[in-house]
């Protein structure tokens, strides 16, 4: 068994695989000619499945900075996808909530999501698609601060 590993590679190609899906999937919203983004996407589908969070629980949940969430959720809002609502509890925080146009539009592109979703896990069986999902959170784990 060879003990030395080449620890330079893995890096590589966890970047150069989530660029090419973010560039493939992005090739998909071109071609049914919507004007959205991939990470206005990720934003739209996290409040799909959990509306109502604000933006620091979209900006923990997506692993996207606090500005770059603001940026996102006023496109999104200009685009009457989603809207902002005071909290209640908080007057200083915002709920952030999916519009009916902005559900419309989630529903509209999930099957595409999911085909997409679907391409990426062809030719890999479901043990190593298990075993990569369990190594992915390993390799994650292991840079918790």
């Amino acid at each position: 068994m060879n003990l030395e590993i080449d620890y330079t590679s893995y890096g590589f190609k966890l970047e150069r695989t989530a660029k090419r899906m973010r560039q493939s999937l992005q090739k998909k919203f071109n071609s049914l000619q919507i004007d959205i983004t991939v990470d206005q996407w990720v934003i739209l589908d996290q409040l799909y499945m959990s509306s109502g969070m604000s933006q620091n629980e979209l900006a923990d949940g997506t692993f996207k900075d606090a500005p770059t969430v603001t940026r996102i959720i006023d496109l999104l809002c200009k685009k009457e996808w989603a809207q902002r609502h005071g909290d209640k509890s908080d007057r200083r925080k915002f709920k952030i909530i999916l519009t009916e146009k902005g559900l419309n539009l989630v529903k509209e592109l999930l099957p595409t999501v999911i085909e997409w979703r679907k391409q990426g896990r062809k030719n890999i069986n479901e043990v190593d698609f298990d075993n990569l999902l369990r190594i992915l959170d390993s390799i994650f784990a292991n840079f918790d601060e």
